[in-house]
């Protein structure tokens, strides 16, 4: 076994931060149970922040980015794994205070890990990342809160990035009727490629909202927030359901409470980072068992270390289609 390893990491100086590879040992690693030797990992539109620093993403210098993380567990003090388990990770604080996956090694509590399910590779499961996990946890709200392929339309909002793609992949493989929601109308054939029914501009959600809309969708999942999410509430059908899970166009909501009392409107708040470990297993259960294989290749291209830090700042500006997985 290798003493040293190479990983990404991020500092602080009065100049401002920055990024670059390094090689490390196991001692500058933080506390953690277990051990794993990382195989891949992936970036997710919270790794742009952070690798770019345009947002307060990472808590504590110097630091290895990467929410994510798939591999082998190296050494174990917890009964729950041992060396050789192909283990997940997602979120718990990993690549904001914790060091994370852009790393070659990465040392966490065993209770932040979860074991990679049967049918899925560590790249298939990179390829998936939060961003497919959280897709996931949103179909699920959906799902709890009575929305079925017989209930309507679902929209997609942010629907080319990584949570929007595989969003459809899984809602169309479940018999749901999909329309995606895009500021890139050019990857109409990417989107109905991976089940969208439809397509709409995502102009089409950014006037300013109404109180109560046409109602046009059953459920929503949306990734973007602010006016396109408070334009999407004002068109939910009666007793629909939007799951929202991101903050792309802002974190305010110029909404207003008569959806939710004249329409019976539910808006489901969907966190990956400290979902309890039961509903993330459940998830990525479903994730193996739901997701069209095949449509997560299509949506999926490769990336070496070296390329992080540009594709970081790729992902922000809205050059990323689907997923990236980082080959460590």
């Amino acid at each position: 076994m290798s003493d040293t390893f190479k990983a990404i990491q991020i500092n602080k100086t009065d100049e401002g931060q920055t990024v670059g590879i390094v090689q490390l040992t196991d001692s500058d690693l933080m506390d953690g149970d277990v051990t794993v030797d990382v195989a891949h990992s992936t970036i997710n539109y919270k790794d742009g922040l952070a690798l770019t620093g345009k947002a307060p993403v990472v808590r504590t210098f110097p630091l290895i980015p990467g929410i994510d993380f798939a591999g082998t567990v190296r050494t174990s003090s917890n009964d729950e794994f041992k060396i050789g388990d192909k283990v997940i990770l997602n979120g718990w604080g990993v690549g904001e205070g914790h060091n994370g996956g852009f790393s070659e090694r990465a040392r966490v509590k065993a209770d932040w890990l979860i074991k990679l399910p049967d049918g899925l590779t560590t790249a298939q499961a990179m390829a998936i990342g939060t961003a497919g996990y959280t897709a996931m946890l949103c179909v699920m709200a959906l799902e709890d809160n009575g929305v079925t392929p017989e209930s309507g339309e679902i929209l997609v909002t942010g629907a080319a990035g990584g949570v929007g793609s595989v969003a459809i992949a899984v809602l169309s493989k479940l018999g749901y009727s999909v329309t995606a929601s895009t500021g890139r109308t050019s990857e109409a054939d990417y989107l109905k490629g991976l089940g969208a029914n439809a397509i709409i501009d995502r102009d089409e959600l950014n006037g300013k909202p109404r109180a109560l809309g046409k109602t046009l969708w059953a459920g929503a999942v949306d990734c973007v927030g602010s006016t396109t999410l408070a334009n999407v509430i004002s068109q939910i059908k009666y007793g629909g359901t939007v799951a929202a899970c991101g903050l792309a166009q802002g974190m305010d909501l110029p909404s207003s409470v008569a959806p939710f009392i004249l329409r019976a409107v539910k808006l489901i708040g969907v966190d990956s980072v400290m979902c309890p470990k039961p509903r993330r297993e459940q998830a990525w259960a479903r994730l193996a068992q739901d997701l069209d294989i095949e449509k997560l290749a299509s949506m999926t291209n490769h990336i070496s270390l070296d390329e992080v830090e540009a594709a970081g700042s790729d992902i922000l500006a809205g050059k990323v289609k689907g997923r990236l997985v980082v080959d460590i």
